[in-house]
């Protein structure tokens, strides 16, 4: 173990030296500009501010990719080629307390009526932040031309109606002070509304959202990650009906609903000095990076994980029932987009369910080595066992977007990569994985660990099993190369418990990132290239230089305590779960024996991080490697 530590300490070393600043265009994600500072902006339709042109933008167009992996585009009815396709172009600003949405939308065709998709609108999603639930739920935000309470032809010059959590029913009612206050919009039209006699040159939007009644907080130093998407419905050639023109289309970012969590959403980014002023925004890096495996050899698919690979693999997260501390841990949306949920087989009204007696844990290791990429699974589990319903299994399901195929909806296809324990401790693949591997461009295996049976009763206690997996990544519409190394990724972990009597039997599903594969959000992953994950080095047996602990862990202090065989200049590194280094501090010339160091993490964001402890001789140079660990900060 103690090896095991030092080599990831220095394997971390090796691989941030050579991390870029920032790895893959983010079609998913941009910075809205501050102007908290600055001259206000005002609600009316207009986005004649100087603010406006500053602001981040982004377009879309019907039939376009507007940014992957879930944006897309269906047509609803009519022309199956629109005459009068949709133009858009987005921006946004953040100002105090307030998203602001501002839209410039090209149509010559302007208007609603009663009929469900037959109008001109936006429907959005904002993610719950304040829900104390997990994963984070949406919230409706629905501004659009449809009127469903009243007789067609609507009225020529009508306004679009607020409909969602900040309006009544039905679209049009009148609102109240505090629906307005957590939720306006202005909507200036160029041409006329319901009416075709002349030609329109479309509208512009000018939208304000509150974000601290959705749990947001843009207004602290590290700032915040706003989860929004949008779906813009189009219909032309309605008012009055004209053959020749007539259709109805909807064009989404990311996702096409604004109360289900579909695809994936458009993560944007707000800090206090990220402003209308700055000369550049920061990068916005992926949210996992997964190292080269390139000098190590292929792994055996044995689900053994006992190859030098997986001991320097990075990433490395776990997985644990109700543990809301390390779900916060989570690099950026991954903390609200990682979940749970219990299943029971007969639950009458108003009844609890059982509770679980054995949560469900588990690390999960990622690497890649050429075209394939490598998960293993370590889990540690009290009841091991087997049973057909996908409830009730022990296993996991890994979602991975293809490259290449598209849905019904034009969004890059979903894979669902599922297996569990067989009947004899086996893999049995299921879903796409079973296709893969039927097809030779997938390999899976487990081993049970020791004093582990499989049984749906309680009499033994186990330990819990492995698990390993080869991908192909070309047969999920990769290039040989990799192309641009985006990976869009979700891990979901399956624990079945049964017991004596059977009213105490579950199952539990526990999540990274995204649930199943068509559901917000995959974690961005970029495979990395040039992040290699260097061969273990030999430390020598008899080397009894460690790091014993960190301590309090967690908390907003800690202290490292390490041990040195022989004095030298000692060095603490701390990284992020990314691998940056984010502190590099000289502790000194130290003598041989005890030691300790003090890290403050006062003013770093909250989550998981990783130290590395190594000393050097003081002649020569040469650097001998004390430990590492993991110690997780809080605010």
């Amino acid at each position: 173990m103690r090896a095991l530590l030092m080599a990831v300490g220095v394997l971390l070393l090796c691989a941030v030296a050579t991390l870029p600043a920032s790895a893959i265009d983010r079609p998913d994600a941009l910075w809205a500009r501050n102007t908290t500072s600055y001259a206000p902006l005002v609600l009316d339709g207009v986005l004649n501010e100087f603010a406006w042109t500053k602001a981040e933008s982004l377009t879309v167009v019907f039939g376009r990719d507007g940014g992957i992996p879930g944006s897309g585009w269906k047509l609803e009815s009519g022309m199956t080629t629109p005459n009068d396709s949709l133009k858009a172009t987005l921006k946004f600003l953040v100002s105090g307390d307030d998203l602001y949405l501002g839209a410039k939308i090209k149509d010559r065709f302007v208007g609603g009526s009663a009929t469900w998709q037959r109008f001109d609108g936006l429907l959005m999603g904002l993610k719950n932040h304040a829900d104390p639930g997990a994963p984070k739920p949406p919230t409706e935000y629905f501004y659009s031309w449809w009127y469903p309470e009243l007789l067609d032809p609507q009225p020529a010059g009508q306004p679009p109606a607020f409909a969602g959590r900040w309006a009544e029913y039905p679209a049009g009612s009148p609102r109240t002070p505090e629906q307005i206050e957590n939720w306006d919009a202005r909507t200036v039209v160029n041409g006329t509304s319901n009416s075709d006699a002349v030609f329109d040159d479309g509208y512009t939007v000018e939208m304000r959202f509150k974000l601290s009644v959705e749990g947001y907080k843009p207004e602290r130093t590290e700032g915040d990650i706003i989860e929004w998407n949008i779906a813009i419905y189009d219909c032309d050639g309605f008012w009055p009906i004209n053959q020749a023109y007539f259709s109805s289309t909807r064009t989404w970012l990311q996702s096409p609903w604004g109360n289900a969590a579909w695809y994936n959403e458009l993560r944007i980014w707000t800090r206090p000095d990220v402003t209308v002023y700055s000369a550049t925004l920061p990068a916005i890096d992926p949210e996992v990076v997964i190292l080269n495996a390139a000098s190590h050899p292929a792994p055996t698919i044995d689900g053994v994980l006992n190859e030098t690979a997986w001991g320097a693999a990075f990433p490395k997260f776990d997985i644990r029932w109700d543990d809301t501390a390390l779900r916060e841990t989570y690099p950026d949306v991954g903390r609200w987009r990682s979940g749970q949920f219990e299943w029971f087989a007969a639950v009458p009204p108003d009844t609890l369910l059982p509770p679980v007696l054995d949560p469900a844990d588990a690390t999960v290791s990622m690497f890649f080595k050429g075209t394939k990429l490598y998960l293993g699974f370590d889990v540690r589990d009290q009841i091991v066992q087997y049973h057909p319903n996908i409830n009730r299994w022990d296993g996991f399901i890994v979602t991975i977007n293809d490259r290449v195929e598209r849905s019904p909806d034009n969004t890059l296809l979903g894979h669902r990569l599922a297996w569990q324990i067989g009947p004899t401790g086996q893999a049995l693949p299921s879903d796409y994985l079973l296709t893969m591997v039927n097809a030779g461009t997938a390999q899976i295996a487990a081993t049970l660990k020791p004093g582990t049976d499989v049984d749906t009763t309680d009499a033994n206690i186990d330990t819990g099993y492995y698990g390993e997996i080869s991908i192909d990544l070309t047969a999920l519409g990769y290039p040989p190369d990799l192309g641009d190394g985006a990976l869009f990724i979700g891990v979901n972990l399956l624990d079945g418990d049964s017991f004596v009597p059977v009213s105490k039997n579950y199952g539990t599903r526990t999540w990274w990132y995204r649930e199943y594969e068509g559901e917000c959000c995959p974690a961005v992953a970029y495979l990395d290239p040039t992040f290699v994950n260097a061969v273990e080095p030999d430390f020598g047996a008899g080397d009894d230089t460690r790091v014993l602990r960190s301590h309090p862990n967690p908390g907003a202090k800690t202290t490292i305590e390490y041990a040195l065989a022989q004095g030298g200049a000692v060095s603490l590194e701390v990284y992020d779960v990314q691998g940056r280094l984010v502190e590099r501090r000289s502790l000194g010339v130290r003598p041989a024996g005890s030691g300790q160091v003090e890290f403050d993490g006062a003013g770093r964001a909250a989550g998981m991080y990783l130290y590395h402890v190594q000393v050097a001789d003081p002649t020569t140079g040469a650097l001998r490697p004390v430990g590492s660990g993991r110690m997780i900060i809080l605010e």
